[in-house]
């Protein structure tokens, strides 16, 4: 079933909005002939993945983990070219360190070999046994799931109703996440490894859809990966690619108003005094902007449910033992309670749970000579569904999140550590964010797939969405293909898995 796309001439489209997904779109419809300008609030690309530069330090303020790389491929291969030519993106081996409260530790491969040795190492030849049917069960889930409920527009969920829904229900897709894991891992810490992803889709593990697995798929199973400048590099470069492809950006102009015509958008208005024509919009902002924008709010039985948020320190220190991973994750005694805590409670983790990001560990050149820079992300509740005072308690908490860090991963941290930035709950609401959170819309059953706050606008012809907080969801991957998906709705689908095999071909 096709479907429904954009009626009318589409020549001029304006792309509101220069992340992942306004990225995307923008590479997807120049490549496909249209006429693209994007407007940028910002005076650089990036979105969420958002940069901060303090006395040498340069710091990704957005995402840290990268994955899929192929889906990366795809949004240059849609203007003809290939990442490899704009970014040097670096396999982080490994992928995690997982730390837990009872002093054990396991590195997490995405070498099928060298993760099953890990995991007899730490646990035993049977749950080596059952990391591989697991690692096997995963890539069956995201062969089953990617082009048919991930990578694909629904006009209704009647749109699900095919083959491969069956097929996925099958393999236990709609079943819960934790229980299926617990068919195939017996160790309680094991499983943590491969369930935790289910806080970056809102939802405790226990409750998320055997669905949003596939996020386990994409960082233990296709790997990790780093660029060369920090995660900033890679919005730069698609950004590069666009305007060598005929894109127009507009940085630092913030879209004010959408000029209508029926139900047609025939031009944005900017605070810059700009009015830029279009045949069609694409929308990439904040969802509070976006409604503020179209005049409206969602018709929908059940009230949108906000995922929790975060506190992230990004914190200069002298240099940490070489044997620090790119990215350790310190699970707490109380890891189930860490859900209760956050998502039905509302409340502070009672015994933290954190990852510990050292890009530096990829790129030294993002420190000063002889430094390091850290990345503490502690999830917290979301301002809807909590009430902390952040701006009493903010300080404080950073500092204890340092000791945390500084008792369980780095020792003498604190003794000369500085912390260069925080954002709170209440920084992510400053910056435009749904409840503060910058992890978007909860991945519950409510708001999956169909469900999800649809890429089209009721009652608008030309008017298309992107972004985490409509489909497919949140993080890197998923926003990119959104902005691929909302090109689809502008022009009609494209074959864009011919494009990248012809491109990768040709540059062998």
């Amino acid at each position: 079933m096709t479907a429904r796309a954009v009626p009318g001439s589409t020549d001029h489209v304006v792309v509101v909005g220069a992340g992942f997904a306004g990225l995307a779109a923008a590479l997807h419809l120049a490549g496909r002939g249209r006429e693209v300008t994007v407007v940028e609030r910002q005076p650089w690309p990036g979105g969420r993945a958002g940069r901060l530069d303090v006395d040498g330090f340069r710091v990704d303020t957005g995402p840290t983990v990268l994955t899929m790389p192929d889906i990366i491929d795809e949004a240059f291969a849609a203007v003809g070219e290939t990442s490899s030519h704009r970014l040097e993106l670096r396999p982080v081996d490994p992928a995690y360190r997982a730390m837990f409260a009872d002093g054990s530790a396991i590195d997490v491969h995405s070498d099928a070999e060298r993760m099953v040795a890990a995991v007899r190492d730490f646990a035993g030849p049977r749950q080596a046994d059952g990391y591989l049917r697991l690692r096997r069960w995963l890539t069956r889930l995201y062969r089953t799931e990617f082009d048919g409920f991930i990578a694909a527009n629904f006009d209704s969920p009647l749109s699900l109703l095919n083959a491969r829904l069956a097929r996925l229900a099958a393999i236990g897709g709609f079943r819960r996440w934790d229980t299926m894991v617990k068919r195939y891992l017996s160790d309680p810490r094991l499983r943590r490894v491969f369930t935790f992803q289910s806080l970056y889709a809102g939802v405790a593990p226990q409750h998320a859809l055997a669905v949003y697995a596939v996020i386990a798929y994409m960082d233990t199973v296709a790997g990790v990966f780093f660029p060369s400048g920090g995660v900033r590099a890679l919005p730069d470069a698609l950004a590069a690619a666009a305007d060598d492809a005929g894109v127009q950006f507009r940085y630092g102009s913030t879209v004010t108003a959408l000029e209508r015509s029926g139900s047609r958008i025939t031009a944005v208005h900017t605070d810059d005094e700009r009015r830029i024509a279009c045949d069609a919009v694409v929308l990439t902002t904040e969802l509070p902007q976006t409604y503020r924008l179209l005049g409206r709010r969602p018709r929908r039985a059940l009230p949108l449910r906000a995922a929790p948020s975060a506190v992230v320190l990004h914190v200069g220190c002298r240099a940490a033992p070489s044997q620090t991973a790119h990215h350790t994750i310190l699970f707490g005694a109380a890891w189930e309670q860490t859900f209760t805590d956050i998502v039905e409670r509302g409340r502070l983790m009672a015994d933290p749970s954190v990852l510990v990001t050292r890009p530096t560990a990829g790129d030294p050149a993002l420190a000063p000579a002889g430094r390091d820079l850290l990345y503490v992300l502690a999830p917290a509740p979301n301002l809807a569904s909590g009430d902390i005072d952040w701006s009493r308690i903010g300080d404080a908490y950073a500092a204890g999140l340092l000791d945390v860090v500084q008792d369980r991963l780095l020792p003498g941290l604190r003794d000369d550590a500085r912390l260069l930035h925080v954002d709170t709950p209440a920084d992510w609401a400053r910056q435009g964010m749904v409840a503060g959170t910058p992890f978007a819309l909860a991945h519950t059953f409510a708001q999956t797939g169909p469900f999800r706050p649809a890429n089209t606008v009721r009652g608008l012809d030309n008017a298309v969405l992107a972004g985490s907080s409509t489909l497919p969801g949140v993080g890197v991957p998923t926003t990119l293909i959104s902005g691929r998906l909302a090109a689809d709705r502008v022009t009609g689908t494209a074959d864009r898995r011919a494009a990248t095999l012809d491109l990768k071909a040709g540059s062998r």
